[in-house]
Parts: C-alpha cells; sequence; structure tokens
C-alpha cells in the first residue's frame, strides 16, 4: 500500500507540472510537506469539464453515490488488478483519474525517492461527493501495483507511478479501447533510477494544511 508520501519540492519547481489555475490560497500558504498522511488534504491534477487544472482533496476516496459519508470507509488505495472492477472505483477509474505529485513514498521505515531528486506522479483516482443540502466534498486515492524488485523487500504493493510526457492520456475520460491503452501504465515500473533509502528517525511529522487558508470546498 502507500499509505504515507512527501512533497518537499518548492512550489515554483512544481509549477511546470500544474497546468491551469491552481487551488485558491495556494500561492501564499504552500509549504513543503515531509510527510502527507490519510485524511490530509493534498494536491493533485486532474482533467474537469474538459479543462486539465489543479485542485485539493481529501486522501480516502469517498464514492459519490454513498449516502452517510460518516459511515463510510474511505479507502487511501485502489488495487490496479481490479479498479475496473470494484463499485468504489470503477467509475473513477473510466472518468476521474488524476495525477498527485510528490518526491518520496514511504514504505516501512524507507523512502523511495527517484536518483535525481526530481518530483514525480502518483497515478490516483478522484471524485465528488455531493450531499443532500448541496455541500461538495472532493476526495482521492493512490493506485497500487506489484512490486517491482527494489521494492519487493521492503513490502508487497507500491503505488502506480506515471511517466512524466503522459498527463494528458492519463488525464483523460475515456472507455473502451482508450482505456485498455492505460493498462500498461499500471504494471510495475523499472526501479533502476530510484533509489531506496532508511527512513530517518523520528520520521518527520507535518501538521495538517490550513484547510480555512487554502479556503478548501469543504
Amino acid at each position: 500500500m502507500c499509505g504515507r508520501y512527501s512533497l518537499t519540492s518548492e512550489l515554483d519547481r512544481l509549477l511546470p507540472r500544474l497546468q491551469g489555475p491552481l487551488p485558491a490560497g495556494l500561492r501564499q500558504h504552500y509549504a513543503p510537506r515531509p510527510q502527507i498522511r490519510p485524511g490530509e488534504p493534498l494536491l493533485l491534477l486532474r482533467q474537469e469539464h474538459g479543462q486539465l487544472g489543479a485542485a485539493l482533496a481529501l486522501w480516502g476516496l469517498l464514492p459519490s453515490w454513498v449516502k452517510d459519508p460518516g459511515g463510510c470507509r474511505r479507502p487511501i488505495n485502489a488495487r490496479a488488478e481490479t479498479v475496473a472492477e470494484k463499485a468504489s472505483f470503477r467509475g473513477p477509474w473510466r472518468h476521474h483519474r488524476c495525477l498527485i505529485p510528490a518526491d518520496a513514498f514511504q514504505e516501512k521505515g524507507h523512502q523511495v525517492r527517484r536518483a535525481d531528486g526530481a518530483p514525480f506522479w502518483l497515478g490516483g483516482l478522484w471524485e465528488r461527493w455531493i450531499g443532500a443540502e448541496g455541500s461538495e466534498l472532493d476526495t482521492c486515492c493512490v493506485l497500487t501495483t506489484t512490486p517491482n524488485d527494489l521494492i519487493a523487500p521492503v513490502h508487497h504493493r507500491m503505488p502506480v507511478v506515471v511517466p512524466d510526457g503522459l498527463e494528458e492520456p492519463w488525464l483523460a475520460p475515456c472507455d473502451g479501447p482508450a482505456l485498455r491503452a492505460l493498462e500498461p501504465l499500471l504494471q510495475p515500473w523499472d526501479g533502476s533510477a530510484w533509489r531506496l533509502e532508511p527512513l530517518p528517525k523520528p520520521a518527520p511529522q507535518c501538521a495538517p494544511l490550513d484547510q480555512e487558508q487554502l479556503e478548501l470546498p469543504w
């Protein structure tokens, strides 16, 4: 699984990746986050109404069809092998894929990052829940796959990583052959240009972002 990751890159380094308008307040209040955890708001890139744009969503996917969000399990990961079959994920897999910028992810006392230190894309799904009174809540989860040789010694799962340059086909809503064409991206990725490092102890902690400052829509 993927239950912790970091985004410590400066915003100026991320801006070329974050196409379209930015979430309100992000420029003023963005700060590097050495550990992002489930239940916290995270930054993602998505396509909505035909336009690419950055957004914020809570980590833990809430299906749009749920009536009572308080009593619903919110998965933080979706298995690539069954994403097209599970009721909670098959709709977002077709229409609401997203990309989550990261510069490392953490597993069992280790962190995994690119050897060059560059940020990368975690493949994810997002969904919008709308309450009876019209309130909206955007949530998301990270796709996982079987581990490559680098990750296998520390965990039996790893996040899907979408290569740079494939943002538009990954984000575009699709079905049929176009959707099946994305399936190779769900396979284990080559770890030769990556590094597995011990995580410093104690693990870095980071307080959740101030939701009022970021003007989140929930």
